[in-house]
This record gives C-alpha cells, structure tokens and sequence, in this order.
C-alpha cells in the first residue's frame, strides 16, 4: 500500500461545510495538518495504523536482451493454461527457435510463496528444477481468481528471488493482485501480463488468438525490456510512516484515513495517544513488542499497532486481550489461506471461557449484531485491512465484496446442560481458559429449522444441510470443506438425547452426509472455475469415474432425503471428513434452529490476561474474573 501525505491535489474539499485546499501542509517528520476547520472540535495528533514489513526487498537481475538460445520454463495449470500454455510455448520456438521451452510436467512450479519462517518443500523442488535445466526465465499462469492468482506467482517470486526475469499471466482484475502478490513477498517491480477477459468464459479460439495477439507480445516485452527509473519509482512502496502522522479534528483524521486506505470507509475513532495508552493498559506486552508478523503483508505487528487500530473500530480499551488473540490468529495457514478468494470467504471469530461472560459479549438471540460483539466484528475488518495488508481489488478480491465480519459465544452454559463440552474443551483447554477460535464463511443465514425432536431426523437434517452447503454454491470446488455448525439450545437438548457428544454426532453426521457421484461430477465438470475440460475429447461420463476413484465413490444406503428416487443404494462419495466441523450451541435459546456454515479452516489462540487483571476489571466496573468460572468438567 503507497502511503500518501497528499490526500488529493489541486481540488477542493468540503469537511464539515469548510471548504479548502486537498493539500496538507506536513512538517519534517512527516505529520500533516489540513488548512482550515471543520468546526470548533480540537485537533488532536493520531497514530498510524500500519507497520513495517518484515520483508525486504531484492535487488532484481537484470531483464533479457533475447530470448533466443534461453531455456524458459512456462509453469502454472491454472485457468485454461492447457490451451494458453502450449500455444506460448509455439510462440516461443516459432520466434527464436534456438531458445529451449520447460513446460509444468518438466519442472513443476512454486506454489504459493511461503514467506517468513515457512519451509514448502513444493517451492524447493521446483528452485532445484530451475537449477538443474539451467532455466533462464520464467512464464507463470493464469491468474483467473483470488486463490490461484497467488498460487501461480509464487513461481515468479521464487524465479525473482533465483536472479531469473519472469512474467505473471493475470485476467484484468488480478493483475494488480498479482503485482501486489509480488511486491508484499520483496520483489519490487513485478511484470504481469495482461489477458483480455475471464479465460473460463472465452472458447478455445478466442484462447488461443488472445494468447497470440495479446499476451504474447506483453510476455516479449516483460522478459527483455531494461527496468525504467519511471517503472522502479512507480511500483516502489512507500514504507509507512510510523508513530504521529497527522494531526486534526474528528472529520479530518476520517477523510485523511480513508485517503490513504486506512478504513474500510466507515467512520473511526481518531487512535489518539491517550487512547491507545488506554489499551495499553490491558496486555503485558510492551508497546513497541512484536505481536505476530501478518500475512500476506508480514506486518510487524506490535502491541501498539493492535490497540490503534482497535481504538479505530471502537472497541472499549477492556477487549485488548481478545484483539490480540485474533492477531496471532491471522497468522496461521489454515485460517487465512482462503481470505482473498474471489469466493468471498469473510473471516469471524467465537469466544469460549469466562472472559466472555465477563465483557457481556452475547451468546443468544442476534448476537452478532450486539452493540460489543459488533465492535470485535469491526476491528476484524481493519486488521485484516491494516495489519495484514488485504485491499479490496488489490489482493483481496472477492467478486461481490464481502460481508462485514462478526463475533460469536458459545453458550457453555447450554452445552455442558446436556453433557457436550463447548469447543475450547474439546481441543485440550481447561473449561476456564478463555480461548477465541478464528473461521471463515462462505454464507451466513438461512438457518434450518428442524420441526421434529428425533435426534436421529435431526442429524439427517443436519447432514443434508452439510450436503447443500459446500463449498462454491453447487459444490463444485474442493470436497471435503470446513464447517461450523450452530445449534440453539432447544435443538441440542433434542439432540444429546441420542448423541452423548458433539464428537459422536459428527461421526453420524460424516457417515450421513453423502452426495450421489454422478451429481458431484458433474458440478465439478461445468462448474470449477480453473476446469479445462473439453467435451469432445473428456466427457462428463469419464469424469464420473474420475471423480469415484479420486474422492472414495462407495456403494451406500441411499440418503434418507434421496428416497424418493426409489433406489435402495446409489453411488455416493463424503462430503464431511473427521476434524472439519465445529459444532457450536449459540444463539436463540428458545428457538428450534441449526445453520451450517461452510468455510475455511480453524484457528484457536488462548486468550492471554495481563497479570493485574483483576485490578484493571475492578477499576473499569467489572467483576472478577473468577465470578465467571464454570469448572472444570
């Protein structure tokens, strides 16, 4: 992200019914005060909300000055690359027929680039392959979506990073996230090649001239064009300015943080000094101390940055302890990997232990729209904004934008009422550990409302729910997906009549939720978005077998909603698999609702109290901690 004193220029701005320049004045250290007023309010300095990378930028080998006699890997299977791919390799011997061409089967390719601290042994194999044929350059795509964008770069990072020129082929709308993609991982000018459309959408003609007469000459002119001290100063990041950098009146600090792309648009409250001190207050982490390097931006992400930006949210200074847990959450692989999806997974986070009776956060009727819980909802959206660098149309890049992020609470309470431990307690901490699990959705609402107390219909209900929630909305994508499933209290009742455990219920839910294979097929053959089958050479029959072999097709008992077709047994494959369900009692304890949430995966972070907690609580109005305490059971 460019930072930018300079919130527009040589226009004027209405604030506040003030009308001045755009321009700030900014003094030697950077901090910037608009002319003008927006009113009487005090003009207080504010801290910034972003931080340093951890990452460094390379010095880049120079480009080609040809590519004749080169050997050249063009890698990637994303997106039509089976039509695209082949055709450039023609281009490239037609053209210089002394140069040599690698395709993906003869060297492999990167995979998504690991960053700090992470060995992918994917990535190693293929710089190892790129040494042993001596490669000199390298072609990567096709970037056609918010997950295999990434993916395919990491090829062109890895090359950077080897002293070899690369090229990104990238649709429009994920060119930017492919340059950004590179520029987040340390490689300062990036090349991307643009193709004119969505692959999936153009038939193999319209592929193959595009790939001639569009990326072709952009692919030429990435791999051999010198590097311009135009081209370096434009792709340079500015590193962002830390501590005070700016200094104004309520409506100023918002329209200078919208400027520079620190708010997701809505309101903020201006971090002050004093406010962020206020936060401060509530960890044992010194101010300028290192929370968690984010990805993909590999943010060093201190204690400060974490109460800046939930200051911003306007989060009360009390949920310190929460903001950095889901901090550290950020971090982990399972949780984030899906983020920037076209898919628009929304990230969200629940709350086990004491400290959520304690803050009043909601575990009943609406609970994600409670005025506190809310307040986490927002701070998650400029984390992931702030702290770890996703921009909308940059590199987060779902198609119709994404829902405002949420909280959740597990009501223990219900839950141990009917012998089921709550989450925290199923994954090794003690009940009196306060713990916040991070998730992310692909839908919210449109709950089941089961009309019947026989545990056993209701796992069925349960299970076909599961089936119709997938990931994608037919369930063409990946098979085995992550799930959270909420149960009010009413319907858990019911259903610990006949399953002792939450664990009990999702092996009857694994074992039930099956999907005819024929109908898996044939959603995976029409409607994968990286699928380049043709039907005149692979038809949706041989990809029946395909998909009964690769996914564990069995002869089952047909599903109890599929009887009906009048079939005792029909050819099914899972769609659950053990481990990828959380099972949550929440929400309205006297309705008769469950909700299947499909998602990505999971990450737990124990909640860590500063050691004067109880003082702190006492001084702001609360009660003890211990007054919250369950036992361990």
């Amino acid at each position: 992200m460019r930072f930018i004193h300079v919130v527009l220029s040589s226009v004027l701005i209405a604030v506040g019914g003030t009308v001045f320049p755009a321009e700030p004045d900014c003094d030697e250290s950077g901090v910037c005060i608009l002319p003008g007023s927006a009113g009487t309010e005090d003009k207080s300095p504010v801290l910034s909300p972003v931080g340093e990378s951890s990452i460094k930028s390379i010095k880049q080998a120079p480009r080609l000055s040809t590519l004749n006699g080169k050997r050249i890997a063009v890698v990637g299977g994303s997106f039509m690359a089976s039509v695209t791919h082949p055709e450039i390799k023609r281009l490239i011997l037609q053209h210089y027929p002394d140069a040599e061409v690698y395709i993906l089967s003869e060297v492999g390719s990167a995979g998504p680039w690991p960053g700090l601290g992470v060995i992918r042994r994917q990535k190693d194999e293929f710089v190892r392959e790129l040494k042993r044929l001596r490669i000199n350059a390298v072609i990567s795509g096709n970037g056609g979506c918010g997950l295999c964008t990434p993916k395919e770069t990491g090829s062109c990072i890895a090359a950077e990073y080897e002293g070899l020129p690369s090229v990104m082929i990238a649709a429009p709308g994920f060119t930017e996230q492919a340059k950004r993609t590179e520029m987040l991982a340390g490689v300062p000018v990036p090349r991307v090649a643009e193709y004119p459309g969505a692959f999936s959408a153009h038939t193999r003609e319209e592929l193959l001239e595009n790939t001639r007469n569009i990326l072709w000459p952009q692919i030429v002119d990435a791999l051999t064009r010198p590097f311009s001290q135009e081209e370096i100063d434009a792709e340079a990041t500015a590193k962002p300015t830390d501590g005070i950098v700016f200094e104004g009146n309520l409506d100023e600090v918002n329209m200078f943080f919208s400027q520079n792309g620190w708010s997701d648009g809505l309101p903020i409250i201006p971090p002050t000094i004093a406010r962020v001190d206020e936060f401060l207050k509530y960890t044992d982490y010194a101010p300028d101390e290192v929370v968690a390097d984010v990805p993909p931006s590999y943010t060093k992400v201190t204690a400060r940055l974490v109460a800046v930006n939930g200051v911003m949210s306007g989060c009360p200074p009390e949920f310190m302890p929460i903001l950095i847990a889901f901090t550290k959450a950020m971090t982990n692989g399972d949780f984030r990997r899906t983020l920037a999806s076209t898919h628009a997974w929304t990230p969200y986070c629940w709350i086990n232990g004491p400290i959520a009776r304690q803050l009043e956060l909601d575990c009943s009727q609406g609970e994600i729209s409670g005025m506190r819980n809310a307040k986490i909802g927002r701070f998650i959206n400029l984390a992931m904004l702030n702290l770890g660098g996703y921009h909308v149309k940059e590199n987060r890049m779902g198609t119709f934008g994404y829902l405002m992020p949420w909280c959740l609470v597990e009501d223990e309470k219900a839950a141990l009422e009917h012998k089921w431990l709550p989450y925290h307690m199923q994954h090794g901490f003690h009940a009196n550990d306060s713990v916040l699990t991070a998730a992310s959705s692909l839908s919210w609402g449109n709950n089941l409302a089961p009309a019947t107390a026989d545990p056993q219909k209701i796992m069925e209900l349960l299970a076909w729910d599961a089936v119709e929630k997938q990931q994608f909305a037919i369930g063409s994508g990946t098979p085995l997906v992550y799930r959270t499933i909420l149960i009010t209290a009413e319907v858990a009742r019911d259903l610990a009549k006949g399953f002792h455990s939450k664990e009990e219920l999702e092996n009857a839910l694994v074992s039930t939720a099956r999907r005819p294979v024929e109908e898996r097929a044939y959603a995976n053959y029409w409607a994968n978005p990286g699928s380049a089958f043709n039907p005149s050479t692979y038809s949706v029959r041989m990809h029946i077998g395909r998909i009964g072999r690769n996914e564990g097709a069995e002869t089952t008992q047909t599903p109890p909603w599929l009887a009906w077709t009048g079939k005792a047994q029909l050819d099914t494959v899972p769609v659950m698999a053990s481990g990828k369900t959380a099972i949550l009692v929440t929400g309205d304890a006297n309705r008769n609702k469950t909700m299947c949430v499909p998602g990505g995966g999971f990450a737990s972070i124990k909640i860590e109290l500063p050691d004067h907690w109880d003082e702190l609580m006492e001084k702001a109005g609360y009660q003890p901690l211990s007054s919250f305490f369950l036992g361990d059971k």
